[in-house]
């Protein structure tokens, strides 16, 4: 019955997400841009001995941002329902309050997976035309299950700071920050190698231990070769999950209570 709850709340906020198909459309076609018209004209201004083919390097990290970005809507709603009373509604049906904070939190992590499938596919075919390799069915299951765990933590981390606030101007200033701290201090962008010679060690460190890093590298590390796959990253990034998917619960839980 729990179960059966939980789907019923991701089947609510899936519905939700793609009753607008051509704003989805829309967003995906500019994250195809980014990669087809961005990094092919970064790719000749890279300096090749820092990055082979910018625009191979480029693919799996565009996956992640898009991921991040379509995970990460799902608190907006649970801001706006907040602040308009909607959570009152929630509490209307018969749903337990722990099955609805996990639904809202699953929710967010399934409809980053679907947004992004079209551009992981993407970066499969490429990295293959590149490498003439193609990730083994163990590989392939480990780089889903990868970006499953970047999207359960980053679904956690928008809903509990949905939840931080009422005020939409605080929340809207509050994503904006992590978006840029997460976004543009990791390996999405540029190699580690880079990060290390050109920034200072702390945000070095925060570039390191990045989620979206970790999500990007690992990546790499089956489709490209490189860097190694490091076990330490995938325990990076449960540990990102579980915490913030059960930060997440709990507090949506006591939104509710009050």
């Amino acid at each position: 019955m729990a179960v059966k709850a939980v789907m019923h709340i991701m089947e609510r906020d899936i519905r939700y997400f793609f009753r607008f198909k051509w704003w989805v459309a829309g967003m995906v076609s500019m994250n195809l841009a980014d990669l087809f018209i961005m990094a092919v004209v970064y790719t000749r201004m890279v300096n090749p001995n820092l990055v082979v083919n910018y625009f191979v390097f480029f693919a799996p990290g565009l996956t992640i941002t898009a991921l991040f970005a379509a995970a990460f809507m799902i608190g907006r709603e649970v801001n706006m329902e907040i602040r308009r009373d909607i959570i009152h509604y929630m509490l209307s049906l018969p749903i337990k309050r722990w099955e609805l904070a996990f639904g809202r939190v699953l929710a967010g992590s399934v409809r980053g997976l679907i947004y992004m499938s079209p551009l992981l596919l993407t970066t499969l075919a490429i990295t293959y035309l590149y490498t003439s390799v193609f990730p083994s069915p163990l590989e392939l299951f480990t780089i889903i299950f990868t970006l499953f765990l970047v999207a359960i933590g980053t679904s956690g981390l928008s809903i509990s700071l949905a939840l931080s606030t009422t005020s939409f101007e605080k929340y809207i200033t509050m994503r904006g920050v992590v978006y840029y701290v997460l976004f543009f201090c990791s390996t999405v962008f540029y190699p580690m190698t880079l990060i290390q010679s050109s920034l200072p060690t702390p945000l070095v460190l925060i570039a390191r231990y990045n989620p979206l890093s970790c999500g990007a590298d690992l990546s790499r590390a089956f489709l490209l070769g490189t860097p190694p796959f490091s076990f330490w990253m995938l325990l990076d990034l449960g540990i990102f999950a579980l915490f913030f998917a059960l930060v997440a619960a709990f507090a949506y839980r006591r939104a509710m209570q009050k």
